[in-house]
């Protein structure tokens, strides 16, 4: 998916519930439409991220897992 991010958040570190605290904040600057990478090394940040995108019901577009154990999710914000 070739999506361009407005806005990234590294989440390098950060163990669970940081990773979601942050992108929760990092959405509020975000305008309806515009989507976050957010960057994390905890391996519970994809069922933590599902979870939360569901719950909020913002788009979650991408949660892939990339080399060096980095964690890469695309949100869009929906309201």
């Amino acid at each position: 998916m070739d999506v361009k991010a407005d806005k990234v958040l590294d989440c390098t570190g950060l163990l669970c519930p940081m990773p979601v605290v942050k992108t929760k904040k990092a959405m509020n600057d975000l305008e309806v439409g515009q989507v976050l990478e957010m960057i994390a090394t905890d391996p519970g940040s994809i069922p933590d991220m599902e979870a939360w995108a569901k719950q909020t019901q913002h788009e979650l577009l991408v949660a892939e897992e990339l080399d060096g154990g980095k964690f890469r999710f695309l949100i869009r914000k929906t309201h």
